[in-house]
């Protein structure tokens, strides 16, 4: 798998950096079927530093009024927070009031997303500088990121409706 670029070209005009999205599945497990993720990261490469920008998508992810932690948000039931999914042709377009990703998803994140309706996105208030974009990723190392208890403890968890284009 590999990680997709989504902002910033001009680096040192946001403290955010260079903002990232990665896709995986897991499952499934028992009577859970497969389920669709989605993390969006930093590099950590804003004009500030890695500290300013964990700062800045602290704050986003607040101002969104999001709780930072393992709460989480059901977007269906409170759409006020502004968060979108569109899911076609192996692309996932992700909207947050802060940035718009268009990150290319394999057949069976599409199916499982589809299938049950949603996906689960994190996003993560820690850097991860290692993850470059476009660099394969490996499962070991998405692994130890994605599940690393502070990573989840800091940042925001929302189930996303999959929108569909109209035919």
């Amino acid at each position: 798998m590999t990680s997709s670029p989504v902002v910033s070209s001009e680096l040192s005009a946001s403290p955010l950096g260079t903002l990232t999205v990665v896709s995986w599945t897991t499952g499934p497990v028992g009577d859970s079927p497969v389920t669709p993720f989605l993390m969006v990261y930093s590099l950590g490469d804003g004009r500030d530093g890695p500290e300013a920008g964990e700062e800045a998508m602290r704050s986003a992810l607040e101002g969104m009024g999001l709780p930072l932690g393992g709460q989480v948000v059901d977007v269906a039931k409170e759409p006020s927070v502004g968060a979108h999914l569109l899911v076609e042709a192996q692309q996932a377009v992700l909207t947050l009031p802060f940035m718009k990703v268009q990150c290319p998803v394999p057949a069976e994140w599409e199916a499982a997303a589809k299938a049950i309706g949603h996906a689960y996105l994190i996003c993560s208030v820690r850097p991860w500088p290692e993850a470059v974009p476009g660099e394969p990723l490996s499962e070991e190392r998405l692994r130890a990121f994605a599940s690393d208890e502070e990573v989840l403890a800091a940042g925001a968890h929302l189930l996303l409706p999959v929108r569909r284009l109209q035919r």
